[in-house]
């Protein structure tokens, strides 16, 4: 694809008249653009109509401002720092991993908890436990020779969705469709309470991604594809989380993931951009001249790449000086401190999670280091010292820290217990304000013969996995870091969509069966609750799947098949956290609602399925695709229902009989007697469909299927979620005795011939931890006792310890030990009979890379 001139996002924009080419053709374009405060409406940001084409970075005015006093008070507590103490300011360990006396010892500037990470690692921890802790690390840095307060920054991306009892407000994509900046600022404010209840400082929110590909894991943090919602959300949620003023800030708020993370090709999370700099400039980068106009205090850094073949090849963002120094800092005008992502620095070429001079002279001024945080603070002395690292930079990184802890009142301020609303069960709750922002962002877009709404006095049969599920309907980012391994006991005050029914309607005219196995006949309507289960980042690309929900959900259209067709009319109300091609779903019912992930208040779903004072108003803010692999789309690209598309309660539609044909084998074509040309993947991060991860030993041959929270142990064998490249990506396997780690097709063999006839290698990237002792076998499998092997023993043991190695063992290796390649149904298994431990992670067959130089000789694995 040509990015001679302008991308094809940007050209779609420009199509569609969402940004316009005035500001280009101005008198003044060769001048830098200054962007400040939105114009409004109803006292809000106002989304525009359109918004100019800009030809260059703009300056954008924040509306909190420096003073003079406090540059001077800043300049003077630098002045007395030692270089440790300036590095220990930079530094930003996870609460699990560093005690307040370590804080204070180091000098600590901040801490994080990551998902899933809680006080005393309780899930349940009360308020009160998380103010112990808070306190506790502010009176140990208090009590360091700086007396400089730590402050601790948490993921509150739809609330404060770390802590139990928490409201949980819905996902952005949802806040999208409704197309309200009020309700943004009134959530960012709640929110704000929420966390100053439970005494964090920072909020790593908003996020401001513009998602262009819905196979992106991420989609639903982003608000929409259309900038201009963004823009004005951007602005809107900065100010509810840090308030009004123009000198002194609230809760920090965090405009991320700098720059272009929903822009990577096909949705790869942490993958590369490839936008052309007008790309950049139209699209990505809009949100944040909403949000630093607003005066956010503080920028993360996204983990994708900027490569294009226009020019710019900055690779990991993380080290881009470009993006960092010269773009955010230089020509937007920036004052604030920048912050990496978990272990961010880890990805930029030639860096370690614990040693990046690239990253801090690139402008980077806090690292979230979350373990390796000691040997940061000593690299990192040492690279200045020897001339790696200017002193220069770091002061100008220590400065921002500090100015930021001025604005926010830190420096000043007291501990977080005896701040407002600290400790309060009722600041953690916004039940009412929650229950709104659902009724706004469902989307009706199907209503044939006026199902909806129904009659307060209607008996349903209600069905579907997802109507009695607080986890389905809070999504990932909800009390861990992917959302899953929770229950509806995990939310003490939350409701389900079936709870909402049951309320509405009264218990004994609600039916409920989750499988639909009851005869629809003699109910005034069929309520299906259905759609996608938790995930988060990484683990929810679909990557060559295709966007066909019935593939990648076949249950729910078995629980649709059940109920429709019967005479009684079936509504559904679809879960998820981007758009998906839902035609087999429509078909079969006649009502047909986007519900996205509308967080711990389910009855506002109810709201507006049952007659009463409150009707749909959502509007899509994401094109709908019409087909299985529509994907990137916008709305110039033939979607089914386009971005700003959404029926009003008395509206039908004319949605019609849809097209339900779609490839077998997604979107990609790989496998049989050809020549395949793509990677099949099957552990990034997570397995990948149709692969399943197991472990096998003589406790029991047949396999136990990982947990979902990615763990699995037998006697002689464990698996638990490790970090290779990046949180939570590796299988750390390790053995005492005889078993095996193995990813198998449940369903049976595939043929793979083509991955042989690509010169493929089996390739994946491993950490060991502990050498094997015993004989160590690679094997694949075409359904047991059908097999091929290679010696891996001497492969394991002269691999380094403790560091990650890539691995690539071709596939004619097993073509020659006998494998049938017609029907591998296990296409990588680790097998032992001793002592080994090894972290294993982006485990995949690759065309071509049996050519590599790196990859091992058959001969060598014998």
């Amino acid at each position: 694809m040509s990015r001679r001139h302008l991308s094809t996002a940007l050209a779609a924009l420009l199509a569609a008249g969402l940004i316009t080419g005035g500001a280009a053709a101005s008198p003044a374009a060769s001048r830098q653009p200054v962007i400040g405060e939105p114009r409004t409406e109803h006292g809000c940001a106002r989304i525009e109509q359109d918004l100019p084409e800009l030809a260059d970075w703009p300056k954008v005015d924040s509306r909190v401002k420096s003073n003079p006093g406090d540059e001077r008070r800043v300049k003077k507590i630098l002045a007395g720092m030692t270089l440790a103490e300036k590095v220990g300011q930079m530094t930003q360990p996870e609460i699990g991993a560093i005690t307040p006396d370590e804080v204070r010892e180091h000098g600590i500037g901040s801490v994080l908890n990551g998902g899933g990470s809680w006080p005393n690692r309780d899930k349940h921890a009360a308020p009160e436990a998380w103010l112990a802790l808070a306190d506790a690390y502010w009176d140990a840095s208090k009590a360091g020779r700086t007396g400089i307060p730590a402050i601790w920054g948490i993921d509150a991306v739809h609330g404060n969705n770390n802590v139990y009892g928490a409201t949980i407000f819905p996902h952005n994509i949802g806040l999208g469709a409704a197309h309200d900046p009020c309700l943004i600022r009134d959530i960012g404010k709640a929110t704000a309470e929420q966390i100053r209840a439970t005494g964090q400082d920072w909020a790593f929110a908003p996020t401001l991604a513009v998602p262009l590909d819905d196979r992106w894991g991420r989609t639903y943090e982003g608000f929409s594809e259309d900038p201009r919602i963004t823009r004005a959300y951007g602005y809107e949620a900065t100010r509810g989380l840090q308030g009004n003023s123009r000198s002194r800030v609230g809760v920090l708020a965090t405009a991320k993931h700098f720059i272009g993370d929903g822009g990577t090709t096909n949705g790869k999370d942490q993958g590369v951009n490839p936008a052309t700099e007008a790309e950049m400039i139209n699209v990505h980068g809009q949100g944040y001249y909403g949000a630093l106009a607003a005066g956010a205090q503080t920028v993360m850094v996204s983990f994708n790449s900027w490569t294009n073949d226009s020019g710019i090849d900055e690779g990991k963002l993380h080290g881009s000086k470009l993006a960092v120094h010269d773009i955010l800092k230089g020509k937007m005008g920036f004052d604030g401190l920048v912050v990496s992502d978990w272990n961010g620095i880890g990805q930029v070429t030639g860096c370690t999670n614990s040693s990046c001079p690239q990253a801090i002279n690139a402008g980077i001024d806090v690292v979230m280091v979350p373990n390796d945080w000691k040997a940061f603070i000593a690299n990192t002395v040492a690279q200045v010292e020897n001339g790696q690292i200017p002193l220069a930079r770091i002061d100008d990184a220590v400065t921002r820290i500090l100015r930021v802890k001025l604005r926010s009142g830190i420096l000043d301020g007291e501990k977080p217990s005896q701040r407002d609303h600290a400790g309060s069960t009722d600041a953690l709750e916004a039940r009412e304000l929650a229950r709104e922002a659902v009724r706004k962002s469902q989307v009706l877009l199907k209503n044939d013969n006026h199902v909806l709404p129904l009659s307060p006095r209607s008996k349903v049969l209600v069905v579907g996995k997802s109507a009695d599920s607080l986890q389905n309907q809070t999504g990932g980012w909800t009390l861990t870091w992917q959302g899953t391994g929770n229950t509806n006991a995990d939310f003490p005050h939350g409701t389900t969509v079936l709870g909402g029914l049951r309320e509405a309607l009264g218990e004994q005219n609600v039916v409920f069966s989750e499988t639909g196995d009851v005869d629809p006949s003699g109910f005034d309507a069929v309520i299906a609750v259905l759609g996608e289960t938790p995930y988060a980042e990484g683990v929810g690309d679909i990557g060559k799947r295709s966007l066909e929900a019935a593939k990648l959900y076949p249950n729910d259209l078995a629980v649709l098949d059940k109920v429709s067709g019967k005479g009684t009319p079936v509504v559904t109300v679809y879960l998820s956290g981007r758009p998906l091609h839902v035609n087999k779903e429509l078909n079969r019912s006649d009502a047909f609602v986007a519900a996205w992930l509308p967080g711990t208040e389910g009855a506002g779903v109810t709201d507006l399925l049952i007659r009463g004072k409150h009707t749909y108003t959502g509007k899509l803010s994401f094109s709908w695709p019409r087909s299985a692999c529509q994907t990137p789309l916008d709305t110039n690209g033939d979607p089914l229902f386009k971005p700003g598309y959404g029926l009003r309660s008395w509206q039908t539609g004319h949605v019609g009989q849809l097209d339900e044909t779609s490839p077998e084998f997604g979107c990609s074509g790989n496998g049989g007697g050809g020549t395949a040309t793509e990677d099949l993947d099957l552990h990034l991060r997570t397995d990948i469909a149709p692969h399943r991860s197991y472990i096998g030993s003589p406790d029991n041959w047949s396999g136990t299927e990982l947990g979902p929270d990615g763990e699995a142990a037998h006697s002689t064998i464990t698996v638990t979620p490790a970090d290779v490249n990046v949180q939570g990506d590796a299988l750390k396997t390790t053995w005492t005795g005889t078993g095996q780690v193995y990813l198998q097709n449940p369903a049976g063999g595939s043929d793979l011939r083509g991955y042989l006839n690509a010169n493929a290698a089996l390739v994946f990237d491993v950490i060991v931890h502990q050498p094997p002792s015993a004989r160590t076998v690679v094997s694949t499998h075409c359904q047991y006792p059908c097999f091929a092997e290679v010696n891996a023993t001497n492969l394991f043991t002269n691999l380094p310890t403790g560091v990650k190695s890539t691995v690539k063992i071709p596939i004619a290796c097993f073509a020659q030990g006998g494998l049938d390649l017609e029907n591998v149904n296990t296409p990588f298994l680790v097998y032992t009979d001793g002592n080994f431990q090894a972290s294993f992670a982006n485990i995949r067959w690759t065309p071509k890379a049996a050519t590599d130089p790196d990859a091992k000789p058959c001969s060598d694995l014998t």
